[in-house]
């Protein structure tokens, strides 16, 4: 160890990224992302196409490919590529009107990856706190914890719209470790995307790939400190790590 690397103490927290990581990313929001563009255009067939391409989406299987922004993204980001073709740029109403209609669509579709309630009830058993960190907003995610009976896990619940910033900067991952009173190198970040990385190695947090979600490991190991499987293999990483 260098004189400039930081001594690191145990791990005390494990943060989660949700989409792609508790819950199954093209289950849950490729079919939400289809019901949404066709209500807001009515089912204008030239609109949907404009919205599907715009996104990345594959409307005949209803998936996102690994290039679209709705992976990693914010409702804000996704207003940008879809104010255009809805007619609606500059609409100050539109980032709310999407937030609560994915926010109905994610719960009618909403799929688990595996057993997360499993996992969690494992990590807390193991004395780790833990916490959620999304560029989702904070009341879906909450909603979406609910609903798969997660939230009474959760120490920390952060979306981009908490104040802490979104992903891939540090603040969701700093403010885990303050709420949780360690420091950020105690902390590992559990996600499936390149910015769920990139906001663990920001903030000096260990970073966890898992392959759940639509990247491949060549696009995360190279940022990853581990590569995961899925959330499943995440306690008996952590007992080799203890």
């Amino acid at each position: 160890m260098s004189a400039e690397t930081p001594s690191r103490g145990p791990l005390a927290g494990i943060l989660f990224d949700k989409d792609g990581t508790l819950i199954d990313f093209d289950q849950t929001w490729g079919r939400a992302a289809f019901a949404v563009m066709h209500d807001l255009c009515g089912g204008d067939t030239a609109i949907v196409t404009a919205l599907s391409e715009a996104m990345h989406f594959s409307i005949d299987d209803r998936r996102f490919r690994p290039t679209s922004m709705m992976i990693a993204g914010t409702t804000t980001d996704i207003l940008a590529v879809w104010g255009g073709p809805l007619g609606r740029l500059g609409d100050p109403t539109l980032v709310h009107d999407l937030n609560e209609r994915f926010a109905a669509e994610t719960l009618r579709s909403l799929m688990p990856i595996g057993d997360p309630v499993a996992v969690l009830d494992a990590l807390r058993g193991r004395g780790f706190r833990l916490g959620l960190a999304t560029n989702d907003a904070e009341a879906n995610a909450r909603d979406h914890l609910r609903a798969l009976g997660l939230d009474a896990h959760m120490d920390f619940v952060a979306g981009y719209d908490s104040g802490h910033g979104g992903k891939p900067e540090p603040g969701m991952v700093l403010a885990f470790a303050r709420q949780i009173g360690v420091s950020p190198n105690q902390v590992a970040l559990v996600g499936d995307t390149p910015h769920d990385l990139h906001a663990a190695r920001a903030a000096g947090a260990i970073a966890i790939a898992v392959l759940s979600g639509p990247m491949g490991r060549d696009v995360l190991a190279p940022d990853a400190d581990y590569v995961l499987a899925s959330i499943a293999d995440l306690p008996a990483l952590l007992d080799r790590l203890a």
